[in-house]
C-alpha cells in the first residue's frame, strides 16, 4: 500500500458536522479545526452554511452542504431550491441524498431527474455535486445502477452513505463504485470511517475523498469512538 502522509489524507478529507444537536458554537469550533489540519471540505447542515461560510472565509477549505438530508425524499423543486439557497449562502459543493424510494421502485427516470434537478442549479456556478446513494439499502448491481444514473444526471461524485442510514461504506460497495464510475465521476466513501488505517485503504482503493466525521482521531491514529 501507498504511505500516505497525514496532510495528503486530510486533504481528502470533507469533514462531516451534520449531527442534529450541533450548536453554532459547535460549528465555529469545528470549522477552526478544519482550517488548522487542513482538510479539503467541511459538510454541514443547511441553515449553517452561511456561519461555516464566515468561519473559513479565506482559508483553502470548501464549505459542502447537504441536499435533501438524509433520507432523500424531499420533492425535486424543494431540493433544487435548497441547492440555490445553499450555493448563494457561500456553498461550493453539495452532497445530495438521492430519492432512494423511487429508485427501489425502478422508477429510475424520476431518480435521474432528481439528480439533475440539482446539477442544473449547480453546473452554472461551478459547484460540484455529490450524490449520496445510502448503499446500505442496495445490492452491488444496484450500486452500479446508482452510479450510472448519477453520471446521467451529470454528477461530479458518487457517495455511499449518510451515516444515518443502515450500514456504511465497505471496500466492495466501494470497488464497485470505481469499477462502474470512476475516472469520470469522483468516488467518496462515508458514513463509517473512524480510523487511520480504514482511511488510507479506501484512498488506496482508489476513492477520491473521504466522508469523515472524527477528523482527528482518524488523522492522529487514534479510533473513534460512537457513531459517524
Amino acid at each position: 500500500m501507498k504511505p500516505f502522509t497525514v496532510s495528503e489524507v486530510a486533504a481528502r478529507i470533507d469533514h462531516a458536522v451534520l449531527k442534529p444537536n450541533f450548536t453554532d458554537a459547535d460549528i465555529e469550533r469545528h470549522a477552526t479545526m478544519c482550517v488548522s489540519r487542513g482538510v479539503k471540505s467541511m459538510c454541514v447542515r443547511p441553515c449553517d452554511v452561511a456561519l461555516a461560510a464566515k468561519c473559513l472565509a479565506g482559508s483553502r477549505v470548501h464549505v459542502s452542504a447537504v441536499i435533501g438530508f438524509p433520507h432523500g425524499h424531499h420533492r425535486s423543486e424543494i431540493k433544487a431550491q435548497e441547492a440555490a439557497l445553499a450555493i448563494r449562502d457561500g456553498a461550493r459543493e453539495l452532497d445530495m441524498v438521492m430519492n432512494i424510494g423511487r429508485f427501489l421502485s425502478g422508477d429510475y427516470d424520476y431518480a435521474r431527474r432528481d439528480i439533475a434537478a440539482v446539477v442544473a442549479v449547480a453546473k452554472p456556478k461551478g459547484v460540484l455535486v455529490k450524490v449520496i446513494q445510502e448503499s446500505g439499502y442496495l445490492t452491488l448491481e444496484q450500486v452500479a445502477k446508482a452510479c450510472l444514473l448519477a453520471e446521467e444526471a451529470g454528477a461530479d461524485f458518487v457517495k455511499t452513505s449518510t451515516g444515518f442510514g443502515p450500514g456504511g461504506e465497505t471496500s466492495e460497495i466501494v470497488a464497485v463504485m470505481i469499477k462502474t464510475v470512476g475516472g469520470r465521476l469522483g468516488v467518496k466513501p462515508s458514513g463509517g470511517i473512524r480510523d487511520w488505517k480504514t482511511a488510507v485503504a479506501y484512498l488506496a482503493q482508489g476513492a477520491d475523498r473521504l466522508g469523515v466525521g472524527s477528523t482527528e482521531a482518524v488523522l492522529d491514529g487514534a479510533t473513534a469512538s460512537g457513531s459517524y
